[in-house]
């Protein structure tokens, strides 16, 4: 026969697990969401459509082009370019990630390794096989000077990373915190939080790191306009989904931000989900247009990125209006204090 005390026990017992169960909801997603992005963008980089070229106008120069382009089928967009400047040209405008300029004794791949360093490592094994049946050694010629402390480039993309973790989880503090405020202040804090995110990131990648060596104005400048875009979406979307904002956010801000960026594989070495969203996702905005600023001048497509942003942080105001008149009907949910203390504790966790 069961004691009182055991009667008692059983439904306080079953309340707690339910109630941890519910807690573990968020991370549980959050892991499958990471192990999705994350192993669906990188786990099996294979070029498609990588843009190479041949450099030669003889016979031979296009007997090889086409040679390579029947080999390679759709990973490869072989062409043939008349001579040296035009593939020069083309490789500071971002159009191709490797020219080849044949010889019998020294041939010669020109490459960009500031546009992605490994697309150039796919282009050169390309033509390290064809040099390799010639029984002479490949030459590589990069036109880009990578800065002294992101010799493999992928410093832009460690502060990408550093920017959209320091929004998203600015956010969480806005929430959490400033609960009680308007939503114009909530949004006023939001600028002024992006504008401090931004520059310690611009202080990190310049003069501490020398991510950025060049230009520094410039490439801060896109992380501030970078980092108030996710801010104010954040703001807006926390009116809505409360104590899920953290896991909205990094849905869009890190499992389909990071993996479409463009710094770890460009488009043309990932699959087509994660290449599609290259063309507008907004981390790759921020991390191509300061690609474009340091190693290409302020060209290769460097406006179309600058609006990528713009778009974006345009999205942020346009969440801030929705909210707005949400709050402005009365319907504005409150939190908890355990909900918003919840929260915050999440995003500074992840």
């Amino acid at each position: 026969m069961s004691t009182p005390q055991t009667s008692a026990a059983a439904p306080i017992l079953g309340h707690s697990l339910k109630h941890l169960a519910i807690h573990l909801i968020t991370p549980l997603l959050m892991c499958l969401g990471m192990a999705l992005a994350y192993q669906g963008a990188f786990h099996q980089p294979e070029p498609h459509h990588l843009k190479v070229a041949v450099v030669g106008t003889t016979p031979q120069a296009h007997g090889l082009a086409e040679a390579i382009r029947a080999k390679a089928g759709d990973a490869l967009d072989v062409r043939t370019l008349p001579d040296r400047t035009a593939a020069e040209r083309q490789l500071r405008d971002r159009d191709l990630v490797g020219a080849f300029v044949p010889d019998a004794r020294s041939p010669e791949l020109l490459v960009a390794k500031g546009n992605s360093d490994t697309s150039v490592v796919a282009a050169t094994a390309v033509f390290t096989d064809v040099t390799d049946r010639q029984g002479v050694p490949l030459h590589v010629t990069d036109l880009t000077t990578p800065a002294e402390g992101d010799p493999t480039g992928q410093g832009l993309f460690f502060l990408l990373v550093a920017l959209s973790i320091g929004s998203y989880a600015s956010v969480a503090a806005i929430g959490a915190a400033g609960a009680g405020l308007s939503l114009r202040i909530r949004a006023l804090v939001g600028v002024a939080v992006s504008l401090v995110v931004s520059v310690i990131g611009a202080v990190t990648a310049g003069p501490v790191f020398h991510v950025v060596d060049h230009d520094l104005a410039a490439v801060w400048a896109l992380g501030w306009l970078y980092s108030a875009g996710v801010v104010l979406i954040g703001i807006g979307l926390h009116t809505f989904l409360k104590k899920w904002t953290t896991l909205a956010l990094m849905v869009l801000f890190v499992m389909l931000n990071f993996t479409s960026s463009g710094g770890v594989f460009r488009p043309e070495l990932q699959n087509g989900f994660f290449g599609a969203l290259h063309g507008f996702w907004t981390g790759a905005g921020f991390l191509e247009g300061a690609r474009s600023i340091l190693y290409f001048g302020g060209g290769a497509g460097l406006g179309g990125h600058v609006l990528t942003l713009v778009v974006w942080l345009l999205l942020g105001g346009a969440a801030l209006v929705a909210a707005a008149l949400y709050e402005g009907r009365g319907r504005r949910p409150v939190e908890a204090p355990a909900e918003a203390e919840e929260e915050l504790e999440e995003a500074v966790a992840v």
